[in-house]
């Protein structure tokens, strides 16, 4: 068994009004360090599979089909045993 970990992103040249008003947010609350921010997905997903290559495969697909927009999105993830 694993764990997927998966971070789901903007691509760079894709506006992020979520990001921008969290930004915005924070600055009003005193936090004006902060330069921009770019909001985004996090999933983790335990893997019923012995092989780590399989599971690897089987997380790429799922980021890939449902949890991840390719056109606009892009993903990682990390694998460790569960």
């Amino acid at each position: 068994m694993y764990l997927a970990k998966v971070k789901v992103t903007l691509k760079p040249a894709v506006n992020d009004p979520q990001g921008i008003t969290i930004g915005r947010a924070l600055g009003r609350l005193g936090f004006d360090t902060v330069d921009s921010v770019r909001a985004g997905k996090y999933f983790e997903l335990k893997i019923n599979e012995p092989e780590r290559a399989v599971a690897e495969k089987k997380v790429r697909e799922m980021c890939e089909k449902l949890l991840a927009n390719p056109v606009i999105e892009r993903f990682s993830f990390d694998l460790e045993p569960a």
